[in-house]
């Protein structure tokens, strides 16, 4: 568990998984506040939807349905990680992308 500053942070950082615009409504959550945790989570967040639309649109060149399962499971994986640690109030990356979407969205503070 992490101090109260997480506490204060924990309603923006789970919001932020339910879909796009859930990332997006914690986004303004935070806008005034600048929680770091919560910041943290929106970019982990920002990063899985992302890359939900773009694999996704890359698997459906194969037509494939056991590419397409795997797309989702892994999809999922990422998105239940990110949700489970946000609800311990964890800081902890998603699973092979996560420190490149703490890179690529830095600009989200």
């Amino acid at each position: 568990m992490e101090s109260d500053y997480a506490k204060q942070g924990k309603t923006a950082a789970i919001v932020a998984y339910i879909t796009i615009i859930g990332t997006i409504i914690a986004f303004f959550m935070n806008n005034d506040d600048k929680n770091q945790f919560a910041s943290f989570h929106i970019r982990q967040a920002l990063g899985v939807n992302i890359s939900f639309y773009v694999l996704g649109a890359l698997v459906t060149i194969f037509d494939s349905w056991p590419i397409s399962t795997a797309f989702y499971v892994f999809i999922m994986v990422l998105w239940f990680f990110g949700l489970i640690t946000a609800i311990r109030e964890e800081q902890k990356t998603v699973p092979l992308l996560g420190p490149f979407f703490q890179d690529w969205f830095g600009f989200i503070k």
